[in-house]
């Protein structure tokens, strides 16, 4: 079953940008869609359509079985969003935003106690109960705005950047919190992120967009076979060994394109096999002292910048 479906979607803006160029895409219901995407890739104005902010230039667009021109009162009410900036109120203890929130909702007070009680529970609340809102970690209070926008019970939840600004232990505690809203409440996911990692762990679908068109689409497993890349990690001590290594491979002409990732170098290749042999014979010419030598499969990070990439821009003009 389909939650969204998309079929030849423009949207054109009064000074003569088109910001979605003719996309057609179709969501899963009960999964994670993940959007990814350059800046001016068309990703907001997508997010403003589906959530029936803006109207499209032209094209079609069903969501839930409802047509988003004719329905947008319907379909406004079965899903959520949760922006970029944390939408609670710090005047409002963690139980009135809640409340509030279902009364926004029209939620009858019964079933609205019992399912705030669940949500507190599912997103770890219980113990800020008792604490201001404004004394809130960001990711706490992050965790609460997930909680109010899911008052509703919404079978689609749209997530702009959701982990922007977090730290590390905080995106984790978000992405398990995900992964019980698809799984616990059934709920689809529409999800944009800058983070390639977290497409990859939460994502059942990715789609990278480019100048308002998908450019690919699968499961993080089959988008790195897209590029069909060979890729050689050479490792070393250090950065700094690693970046002499770099300039020297790319005026050896043994690399179509070699990039740096922390203390490594990473080499693009017509044959990994190959050229596995004659690169580390290099290295052993150039007295270059390294830790590691090996093919691997190239990350969700090395397909996005294939695929949106400047080297990739220039061939498209």
């Amino acid at each position: 079953m389909l939650a969204i479906e998309i079929e030849d979607l423009v949207k054109e803006y009064r000074n003569g940008v088109r910001a979605l160029d003719r996309l057609s895409l179709r969501v899963n219901a009960g999964e994670i869609f993940a959007l990814l995407g350059p800046n001016g890739a068309g990703k907001s104005s997508l997010i403003h359509i589906l959530t029936t902010y803006s109207k499209p230039s032209s094209g079609k667009v069903t969501m839930l079985g409802k047509d988003l021109r004719r329905a947008p009162g319907e379909i406004r009410r079965q899903i959520a969003c949760v922006a970029q900036q944390v939408s609670i109120d710090s005047h409002l203890s963690l139980m009135e935003n809640l409340l509030f929130q279902s009364r926004l909702y029209k939620v009858d007070a019964k079933t609205a106690h019992q399912r705030i009680r669940t949500l507190i529970d599912s997103f770890g609340l219980s113990p800020y109960l008792r604490y201001p809102t404004a004394s809130y970690s960001g990711g706490v209070k992050r965790r609460l705005d997930l909680a109010m926008n899911m008052v509703s019970l919404p079978r689609i939840l749209f997530l702009d950047e959701p982990t922007v600004g977090m730290d590390v232990d905080s995106r984790k505690a978000m992405w398990e919190m995900l992964l019980r809203i698809r799984d616990d409440f059934g709920t689809t996911i529409f999800l944009t992120t800058h983070y390639l990692e977290e497409a990859d762990r939460l994502s059942d679908t990715i789609c990278i967009m480019k100048r308002g068109r998908e450019v690919a689409r699968g499961t993080p497993a089959s988008l790195r076979r897209y590029t069909r890349q060979n890729l050689l990690r050479l490792g070393f001590a250090g950065a700094e060994q690693a970046r002499r290594c770099q300039a020297a491979l790319e005026q050896s002409g043994l690399a179509t394109s070699a990039s740096l990732r922390h203390d490594s170098v990473l080499v693009d290749v017509a044959d990994g096999r190959t050229a596995i042999s004659a690169v580390n014979r290099w290295l052993l010419e150039q007295r270059l002292d390294f830790t590691a030598i090996e093919i691997v499969e190239p990350s969700l990070e090395d397909v996005f910048l294939a695929l949106t990439g400047p080297a990739r821009q220039e061939s498209e003009a």
